[in-house]
């Protein structure tokens, strides 16, 4: 097994394809076909297989895809590291996240901190079952979600299965957000009744459209107007535009929010648990260290202000 190798395999996974591979890799498709073909003999493995939409990771080549990344960014590092000497290596970080705001607050004070000439960072606000994917083929280091009686059993099974760990960092009263014209805005809470004459607003979530990894709770109450969305932007729009409400963890962060948004109580039982995933096997760096630091200080000082 050669870098070059997993470089080929990295390369094969991002573009789905052996044909596109190979012109981003300026080698002839046969030869990329038989490097893939050595690598799974030697290791005993298939690590793609062919659909009729193209190429597919099998289960045991996404696991080998973030493994591959690993070493890859790690070798990077040594090269940036020892070929220039003078100069600091190159800092690489990512995060996978549902759409919370004080993820992105958290993130800004970690980059106004961050005192380095070079740098390599990623934010994905993702979809739940990308979240675990992500972390789980060290695509990110760190994935932020939440945690419920409802969804706990499911997602604890995919997190098991991918030697990823849960932490938590607070547990949160459901709200909703509305636009602060709302009439719902008013009120010290909210019922669900009170919230059924309003379009409910939700992030879709693609292939994975399960109950289970809904990002809002109270995901399998029938609701007469619906709006699904792939952006926090978006969705904060139509809150003002269509009058509309979502359920999440009450923090809005006003620091990169305006106060057209407000957070109203929701009278329900449920709770979520929100926490960060990691990898069991991964070493944290210190910029994850860090981020998680103002994580936990943003949240801090945002669940003062409910």
């Amino acid at each position: 097994m050669t870098l070059q190798q997993l470089r080929y395999v990295i390369e094969v996974a991002k573009s789905r394809s052996i044909s596109k591979a190979a012109q981003e890799l300026f080698i002839s498709q046969p030869s990329l076909s038989n490097a893939i073909k050595e690598l799974e003999r030697e290791l005993g493995i298939t690590l793609f297989s062919r659909t009729n939409k193209g190429i597919a990771m099998t289960p045991e080549g996404s696991e080998f895809l973030g493994y591959a990344r690993q070493v890859i960014e790690q070798t990077d590092l040594l090269e940036n590291r020892f070929k220039n000497p003078s100069q600091p290596p190159q800092q690489h970080f990512s995060v996978s996240a549902q759409h919370y705001a004080f993820v992105v607050s958290a993130y800004v004070k970690l980059l106004q901190d961050f005192e380095q000439d070079e740098f390599d960072v990623t934010l994905r606000e993702t979809r739940t079952y990308e979240i675990i994917e992500d972390v789980k083929n060290l695509r990110s280091e760190i994935g932020i979600l939440y945690l419920n009686d409802f969804n706990r059993q499911v997602i604890g099974k995919f997190l098991r299965e991918g030697h990823l760990a849960f932490h938590e960092l607070f547990e949160a009263r459901p709200h909703v957000f509305v636009s602060s014209q709302n009439p719902l805005a008013r009120q010290a809470s909210v019922t669900l009744d009170d919230l059924s004459p309003y379009p409910y607003l939700s992030f879709e979530q693609g292939d994975y459209n399960s109950f289970y990894f809904s990002e809002e709770i109270l995901s399998t109450v029938s609701r007469p107007k619906n709006i699904r969305v792939s952006d926090r932007a978006t969705l904060f729009n139509l809150l003002i535009g269509v009058n509309g409400y979502t359920i999440s963890t009450g923090v809005i962060c006003y620091d990169i929010n305006d106060d057209d948004i407000v957070a109203v109580p929701l009278q329900v039982d449920e709770r979520m648990t929100v926490g960060y995933i990691t990898h069991k096997h991964v070493t944290m760096s210190p910029l994850a260290s860090i981020y998680i630091q103002h994580l936990k200080d943003t949240i801090a000082h945002e669940l003062t202000l409910l």
